[in-house]
């Protein structure tokens, strides 16, 4: 008989056996000696998501597209020194102010060589691989000197020699921050339910079959014949009363798509480039498209002023980015417009 004392309630231990989430602590990578040296570990590892991520790809693309694609003005002299650049031999500067910017939203640095000749005067700018390139600082965290692997062997750099860009630097860390830091569970995340949805569906085609299991080579004919059928997406035809199809529904993924949905909605979020921007316009009103178009606004132009910056303090030359088209002066006379709005 069960017994129905009161007294004999007891509570869980929920707050013991189940944990809240939390942030793990980080700390900042400061220098810790006068020859302290940082090199781009996890260049290779974000490299792989840019290169696989299409959306990552495509977003990374787009901002650096939207802050250097509509080109630069200076003067003569500096127009004429920089459209003489041309890397490795088929750059040009346009697409090496692209591939800095690139570079330091992936790997949250970016390095280029500078190539000078007797007079002092610029005459190339060589892309580096980050993975080949390290940075020594002393132990106020200034940068000293900078290294490169060449050979088989670490090979000094003069700070002068070297133009290094790097992105959302905080307190005073040694390098810079990587957009896929932030960004790699959402992006793991997405790929992981695709992939299970893509399988799901694959799967959901294959029907559970009935046959005579004693006949052993009869049973081993068929699974040939059917792996072929689904295979060539042909049409198995066996005789009456040989084999059985029961009606096997199909798995729903209405809730699997709209939390793929939600990853995405969530990445650009992360990335800060609105989907908008890379064309995805099917699922957005005009209002809406207009707001993704002018928020995104401050983050090329930052991209835009902080390049500039860094051109002028370390390579000497003054230019200032073409801006694209603004849409503010628009909205706002779509606002002014609807005197209906509360």
């Amino acid at each position: 008989m069960s017994s129905t004392n009161i007294q004999n309630t007891t509570t869980s231990s929920m707050d013991t056996t189940v944990t809240d989430y939390s942030v793990t602590a980080k700390t900042i990578d400061e220098a810790t000696s006068d020859e302290f040296v940082y090199s781009n570990e996890n260049f290779t590892k974000y490299l792989g998501y840019y290169k696989q991520i299409p959306e990552l790809k495509k977003s990374v693309d787009a901002l650096a597209m939207w802050a250097v694609g509509k080109g630069w003005t200076a003067d003569n002299r500096t127009t004429n020194m920089l459209n003489l650049i041309s890397g490795w031999g088929e750059d040009s500067i346009d697409s090496i102010f692209w591939n800095m910017i690139v570079i330091k939203k992936i790997n949250g640095g970016a390095y280029a060589e500078i190539i000078k000749d007797d007079a002092e005067n610029l005459i190339n700018l060589k892309p580096l691989n980050p993975a080949s390139t390290r940075t020594v600082v002393d132990s106020k965290g200034i940068i000293k000197r900078y290294e490169t692997y060449i050979d088989g062997k670490w090979k000094t750099k003069k700070k002068e020699d070297i133009f290094h860009i790097v992105n959302d630097r905080v307190a005073n860390e040694i390098h810079g921050t990587s957009v896929v830091e932030a960004c790699q569970w959402v992006i793991d995340a997405r790929n992981e339910a695709m992939a299970d949805k893509r399988r799901i569906l694959h799967r959901s085609t294959i029907r559970i079959i009935e046959v005579d299991a004693d006949d052993s080579t009869r049973l081993s004919t068929l699974k040939t014949q059917y792996a072929e059928a689904i295979k060539n997406g042909e049409v198995l035809l066996v005789p009456k009363d040989n084999v059985s199809f029961p009606n096997v529904p199909p798995i729903s993924t209405a809730e699997h798509s709209e939390w793929i949905r939600y990853l995405e909605n969530f990445f650009y979020q992360a990335v800060g480039v609105p989907k908008i921007i890379l064309g995805g316009s099917q699922e957005f009103t005009e209002a809406s498209s207009k707001i993704g178009y002018l928020t995104f606004e401050q983050p090329y132009m930052t991209e835009q002023r902080l390049l500039e910056q860094d051109i002028f303090l370390q390579l000497g030359l003054t230019i200032t980015f073409n801006r694209p088209v603004s849409l503010k002066e628009a909205v706002q006379e779509s606002e002014a417009a609807n005197t209906g709005q509360v």
